[in-house]
């Protein structure tokens, strides 16, 4: 990629409107990064020459990354199109889908604006836009948690213009409020980028001109929601509830994975933290039980297990503390898990086996390997060697 070639920055631009707005940038010269935690479908068949892909999970904001790229002088676009969210009444939202939710839709996005502000805030020209939704505009029922994060970027970009304006400047952040939008992922939809061309084309022509509110179709559709929201906000969310639940959106279940680990967390080092960070990264909800003390390893423990649980607790990773079943097998029944993680030593034991045999068909054993060269026993071996 050329130093002196303009780069656009497309947050969650694998799929979906952010892929469209993707092709479209490279096809006036842009050259792109994309940051998802999925990379490009493959099908856009995007030049490979114009675009280079970047592992990024929102939900562990990576500070440096963003900064390292905001410092590039060649990044004159930022487009911030991910998100999730699902039709769901609030009850049967797990909280961690609505941490997650949150997480991704309206956090990440603070951040990630803070990050470039410099660039914003500049009397250079750079580009923003971030995709919000109608939702965030409405009263939006079973849709609760996402139009909380929607509405919570809306008033952001709102307030932000204004400090824009008031301080001089002519760079605007661009808030793109749709409806439902076809051809995306979004809601268990598939992509279609022909579908997507036409809106992507507008999209970047108002962010070129830096412009601050696009509502898709407005005139057609969203003029008349927006003028009914507003005469009674009570009656059109009557009226919405209605229409979701009788379309068939309505997807009212509970939908987390639940993940379990357990282990000693003696001499906590590196590869417990990769083990915790591993396990996340394949479900929403972690527990981790810890066990009372290394005997059953034959093993002394030197940290005292209250502080060993405070300390796992601690991490970003995990969302319960337990102390550990005597059987991992045991867990299941308390807290029906849909994984269970274990280091991958222990694949082939006769434990393990029995473990593969009991929890057939109620939960899946991820198998991880260690990290090389550590472990709580070399800590303990080095200490004891030296003392």
């Amino acid at each position: 990629m050329s130093s002196c070639s303009k780069i656009a920055i497309i947050v969650g631009g694998s799929n979906g409107i952010g892929l469209a707005i993707s092709k479209k940038l490279v096809d006036i010269g842009y050259h792109i990064k994309i940051l998802d935690i999925n990379e490009p479908d493959p099908e856009a068949e995007l030049p490979k020459d114009k675009i280079i892909y970047t592992y990024c999970d929102l939900t562990d904001y990576d500070k440096e990354l963003f900064d390292s790229i905001a410092a590039d002088q060649a990044v004159n676009a930022l487009i911030i199109t991910s998100g999730i969210g699902r039709v769901c009444s609030f009850e049967n939202l797990h909280y961690s889908e609505i941490k997650k939710l949150m997480r991704i839709n309206a956090e990440s996005v603070l951040e990630i604006i803070s990050a470039f502000y410099c660039k914003i805030k500049s009397s250079e020209p750079f580009y923003t836009c971030v995709m919000g939704s109608i939702a965030g505009l409405i009263n939006s029922p079973l849709f609760s948690a996402y139009a909380a994060s929607k509405a919570a970027v809306f008033r952001f970009c709102e307030s932000l213009n204004t400090e824009l304006e008031v301080s001089g400047i002519s760079n605007r952040v661009l808030n793109v409020s749709p409806g439902s939008i076809k051809g995306t992922r979004f809601n268990g939809g598939k992509n279609d980028l022909p579908l997507l061309k036409d809106l992507a084309q507008v999209i970047t022509d108002k962010m070129f001109n830096s412009e601050e509110i696009y509502i898709p179709d407005y005139e057609k559709m969203f003029k008349d929601v927006i003028e009914r929201y507003n005469a009674d906000p009570k009656a059109y969310g009557v009226q919405s509830y209605k229409y979701k639940t009788e379309s068939g959106r309505l997807k009212d279940e509970r939908k987390v994975i639940i993940g379990y680990l357990s282990g000693t967390f003696d001499l906590f080092h590196v590869g417990h933290l990769n083990l915790l960070r591993r396990a996340k990264q394949q479900c929403d909800y972690l527990i981790v039980g810890v066990h009372e003390s290394g005997a059953w390893k034959g093993k002394e423990t030197f940290v005292p297990l209250k502080d060993r649980m405070e300390i796992v607790k601690a991490c970003k990773y995990v969302d319960k503390v337990v102390l550990s079943e005597r059987d991992d097998c045991d867990a299941w029944n308390k807290y029906h898990y849909a994984k269970l993680f274990v280091g991958s030593d222990y694949q082939g034991t006769e434990r393990f086996k029995k473990y593969e045999e009991v929890l057939k068909g109620k939960a899946e054993i991820v198998y991880f390997p260690y990290t090389n060269g550590i472990s709580s026993s070399n800590i303990r071996n080095t200490i004891c060697k030296k003392n």
